[in-house]
Protein backbone atom coordinates (compact mmCIF):
# COMPACT_ATOMS: atom_id res chain seq x y z
CA UNK A 1 0.00 0.00 0.00
CA UNK A 2 0.83 3.51 -0.71
CA UNK A 3 1.61 6.20 1.91
CA UNK A 4 -1.29 8.25 0.69
CA UNK A 5 -3.93 5.59 1.06
CA UNK A 6 -5.74 6.08 4.97
CA UNK A 7 -6.22 3.09 6.76
CA UNK A 8 -9.70 1.74 7.42
CA UNK A 9 -9.65 3.01 10.72
CA UNK A 10 -8.45 6.51 9.61
CA UNK A 11 -11.01 6.65 7.09
CA UNK A 12 -13.90 5.61 10.06
CA UNK A 13 -12.43 8.36 11.84
CA UNK A 14 -12.58 11.09 9.38
CA UNK A 15 -16.21 9.99 8.64
CA UNK A 16 -16.96 10.70 12.28
CA UNK A 17 -15.18 13.67 12.76
CA UNK A 18 -16.81 14.78 9.48
CA UNK A 19 -20.76 13.72 10.69
CA UNK A 20 -20.41 15.27 13.89
CA UNK A 21 -17.96 17.91 13.44
CA UNK A 22 -18.94 19.83 10.39
CA UNK A 23 -22.31 18.12 9.29
CA UNK A 24 -23.67 17.76 12.62
CA UNK A 25 -27.18 19.35 11.88
CA UNK A 26 -27.71 17.01 8.59
CA UNK A 27 -26.63 14.04 10.70
CA UNK A 28 -29.39 14.82 13.06
CA UNK A 29 -31.60 15.39 10.16
CA UNK A 30 -30.58 12.09 8.95
CA UNK A 31 -31.27 10.26 11.95
CA UNK A 32 -34.61 11.87 12.29
CA UNK A 33 -35.37 10.43 8.82
CA UNK A 34 -34.37 6.77 9.14
CA UNK A 35 -36.62 7.19 12.40
CA UNK A 36 -39.59 8.47 10.52
CA UNK A 37 -38.79 5.65 7.74
CA UNK A 38 -39.32 3.38 10.52
CA UNK A 39 -42.20 4.56 12.07
CA UNK A 40 -44.13 4.60 8.67
CA UNK A 41 -42.95 1.26 8.47
CA UNK A 42 -44.78 0.27 11.57
CA UNK A 43 -47.63 2.40 11.03
CA UNK A 44 -48.40 0.77 7.32
CA UNK A 45 -47.50 -3.03 8.66
CA UNK A 46 -49.93 -2.07 11.54
CA UNK A 47 -52.89 -0.87 9.32
CA UNK A 48 -52.18 -3.93 7.27
CA UNK A 49 -52.39 -6.67 9.92
CA UNK A 50 -55.37 -4.78 11.42
CA UNK A 51 -57.37 -4.66 7.53
CA UNK A 52 -56.75 -8.44 7.34
CA UNK A 53 -58.16 -8.47 10.90
CA UNK A 54 -61.26 -6.52 10.01
CA UNK A 55 -62.03 -9.16 7.20
CA UNK A 56 -61.70 -12.40 8.77
CA UNK A 57 -64.10 -10.75 11.49
CA UNK A 58 -66.75 -9.70 8.76
CA UNK A 59 -66.19 -12.89 7.34
CA UNK A 60 -66.89 -14.39 10.76
CA UNK A 61 -69.99 -12.39 11.45
CA UNK A 62 -71.53 -13.21 7.80
CA UNK A 63 -71.12 -17.18 8.76
CA UNK A 64 -72.91 -16.26 12.34
CA UNK A 65 -75.34 -14.06 10.40
CA UNK A 66 -76.61 -16.89 8.09
CA UNK A 67 -76.40 -19.35 11.47
CA UNK A 68 -78.50 -17.13 13.33
CA UNK A 69 -81.38 -16.77 10.27
CA UNK A 70 -80.95 -20.28 10.51
CA UNK A 71 -82.06 -20.58 14.04
CA UNK A 72 -84.62 -18.31 13.93
CA UNK A 73 -86.16 -20.58 10.91
CA UNK A 74 -86.14 -23.54 13.03
CA UNK A 75 -87.03 -21.96 16.08
CA UNK A 76 -90.52 -20.54 14.41
CA UNK A 77 -90.84 -24.11 12.97
CA UNK A 78 -90.14 -25.94 15.87
CA UNK A 79 -92.43 -23.67 17.96
CA UNK A 80 -95.52 -23.85 15.85
CA UNK A 81 -99.00 -24.06 17.27
CA UNK A 82 -100.20 -27.27 14.85
CA UNK A 83 -96.50 -29.17 15.29
CA UNK A 84 -96.58 -28.70 19.19
CA UNK A 85 -100.27 -29.69 19.28
CA UNK A 86 -100.00 -32.76 17.18
CA UNK A 87 -96.65 -34.15 19.25
CA UNK A 88 -98.34 -33.23 22.45
CA UNK A 89 -101.19 -35.46 21.50
CA UNK A 90 -98.86 -38.42 19.85
CA UNK A 91 -96.05 -38.64 21.93
CA UNK A 92 -97.28 -37.24 25.42
CA UNK A 93 -100.95 -38.91 25.22
CA UNK A 94 -102.69 -35.42 26.37
CA UNK A 95 -105.58 -34.26 25.56
CA UNK A 96 -107.38 -30.82 26.25
CA UNK A 97 -109.66 -30.97 29.69
CA UNK A 98 -113.52 -30.80 30.04
CA UNK A 99 -114.59 -27.47 30.24
CA UNK A 100 -116.57 -28.49 33.70
CA UNK A 101 -112.69 -29.41 34.90
CA UNK A 102 -111.33 -26.03 34.07
CA UNK A 103 -110.15 -23.71 36.82
CA UNK A 104 -109.65 -20.40 36.43
CA UNK A 105 -106.97 -18.25 38.93
CA UNK A 106 -107.21 -14.21 39.18
CA UNK A 107 -104.09 -12.55 40.04
CA UNK A 108 -104.57 -9.57 41.56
Amino acid sequence: MSQNTPTPSNLTKMIGLDLFGVGRFHTILLIFIFFSAICVVLATHNTRQMAVKRENLLLEKDILDGEWRNLILEESALAEHSRVQSRSVDELNMKRPAPDKEVIIKLR
